[in-house]
């Protein structure tokens, strides 16, 4: 179970890109007390959780209703994730990513910490991992990503904006490559 959790928890992890999103949590919330911080953290975190578990849970049942196979979702939800890790990788930040009024819910708990990437990626470790595992590595990283934004200040310091960019840009080569692995998957899947 541990072997399981900890091979869900890598594809989330860099999905989920929380040094990557570091830069624009502190340009969010710069002017902000450090407990209007933490009250932000917190709801972010749990419009995060909540996103990821119903998905995880209801996601499923969804696509049956809909007709959708498992192949079907690999090869769309590997595209997804590569034309994702290309914006990213192209962009010199996550500027596409705006704020707005609630910063906990919008754009902090989706989609910077849980967005399109971590949803997909999540119903594909289902099927390779189990529910357990998946949901026990959506909530492992959402909670480092949680501790990353309460440290924020001093890993900013610590990284700088461009270590962070360039972790950033790491994290979406990876991401890319899971892409590709998720639509290799996929058509394998689809093939008698």
């Amino acid at each position: 179970m541990l072997h399981n959790i900890l091979l869900a928890f890598i594809p989330i992890f860099v999905a989920v890109d929380a040094l990557g999103c570091l830069p624009i949590f502190f340009s969010l919330t710069r002017e902000l007390t450090p407990k209007q911080k933490r009250g932000i953290i917190v709801d972010s975190l749990a419009t995060a959780a909540s996103l990821a578990l119903a998905f995880i849970v209801l996601g499923r049942l969804i696509f049956r209703f809909l007709g959708i196979t498992e192949g079907d979702f690999m090869i769309a939800g590997g595209g997804i994730l590569f034309c994702i890790a290309i914006i990213d990788l192209l962009q010199s930040g996550k500027e596409r990513r705006q704020p707005s009024e609630d910063l906990g819910v919008v754009p902090l708990g989706t989609p910077l910490i849980v967005g399109p990437a971590v949803l997909t990626t999540c119903l594909i470790i289902v099927d390779q991992y189990g529910i357990i595992p998946a949901m026990a590595a959506v909530l492992l990283n959402i909670l480092l990503a949680g501790l990353i934004f309460l440290f924020c200040d001093g890993l900013m310091k610590l990284l700088g904006q461009a270590g962070s960019r360039a972790l950033s840009k790491v994290m979406a080569l990876f991401l890319a490559a899971i892409a590709v692995m998720m639509v290799r998957k996929g058509i394998t899947a689809l093939l008698p």
